[in-house]
């Protein structure tokens, strides 16, 4: 009795198969090729080796992606990885894999997973948001996906920088044609750039955050205003759904300062007297995507 989930993120896709209590029975890996037929086949080929780790094969296997689907067309949508908007991808794996999938947004699988087993594992109202290359968040209430009528439930990334300051409006430019958006300034890459507009070198993330620990100057203002924004950012989700928990994944979510300097700056700008909500790293790390995407289906 086993689960199989893909997660189809921007620089690898991984496979996993888990047992009903949510052990790794298999786990694959390779490199996203960057190329939407080779990607598909990529994608089946993982199947295969997990199912062969696993000694058992599925009916059916759950996808984490970028984007969303189209409820008209049943396309990719909103996809940063933009070479896959546009098209079939639930089509077009199920007939590589000769089997059914389901597919759901890779924020959505990390808060399906994290919400099952992991962080906010018995919590009713769940947020979970990604802070890597991209944003993104996703909502779980009393232990189900919300993906809402038009399936965009939970597209926090494309969503404005609350209360912006006249130096933040109207904001760069974002891949989806509009400026502001919170994928722009709460990413790992909105960290960068802010890093070199304001005179900085090109560093990562990572870097930037371990100079701002040595006290160099810059790199403190950098995560002191990234602190700043992304504390905006969710005292907004607060204000609209008031989760139990917010769980945060991706790179960035490996900052330990953003727990214990996160919760009074969320308070500062929430619409209430007073917020005890928890913000926890989640629990499964870089592995709840492809958790989640494996718990998108009932056991095998």
């Amino acid at each position: 009795m086993i689960r199989i989930g893909v997660d189809f993120g921007g620089t690898k896709i991984e496979a996993a198969a888990l047992d009903r209590d949510g052990r790794y029975v298999a786990r694959v890996r390779a490199p996203n090729p960057g190329d939407y037929a080779a990607a598909v086949r990529a994608v089946a080929e993982l199947v295969a080796q997990a199912e062969h780790q696993a000694g058992a094969k599925v009916p059916h296997v759950g996808i984490g992606h970028p984007g969303s689907i189209s409820p008209v067309d049943r396309l990719i949508r909103n996809a940063n990885s933009t070479w896959m908007n546009g098209k079939p991808f639930g089509k077009d794996v199920e007939a590589a894999l000769g089997r059914p999938v389901r597919l759901s947004n890779d924020a959505n699988c990390l808060a399906v997973s994290e919400a099952t087993d992991g962080a906010a594992a018995g919590a009713d109202m769940v947020f979970a948001a990604i802070l890597g290359t991209g944003c993104g968040g996703a909502v779980v209430a009393c232990g189900r996906l919300v993906e809402g009528r038009n399936g965009i439930a939970g597209e926090w990334g494309h969503t404005p920088l609350p209360w912006p300051t006249d130096e933040e409006h109207p904001g760069p430019l974002c891949w989806c044609g509009r400026r502001g958006c919170l994928e722009m300034w709460t990413s790992g890459t909105g960290l960068e750039r802010d890093h070199r507009e304001l005179g900085g070198p090109a560093l990562k993330g990572e870097q930037i955050i371990a100079a701002a620990r040595v006290g160099e100057a810059l790199p403190a203002q950098i995560l002191d205003r990234y602190i700043d924004r992304l504390a905006r950012a969710l005292a907004v989700v607060c204000d609209l759904i008031d989760s139990d928990v917010i769980v945060l994944g991706g790179g960035l979510s490996n900052t330990a300062e953003l727990y214990e300097r996160l919760p009074p700056l969320v308070a500062a700008n929430a619409f209430t007297d007073s917020f005890t909500t928890p913000i926890r790293q989640a629990l499964h790390g870089d592995s709840s995507g492809v958790r989640g995407a494996a718990w998108l289906w009932p056991e095998g």
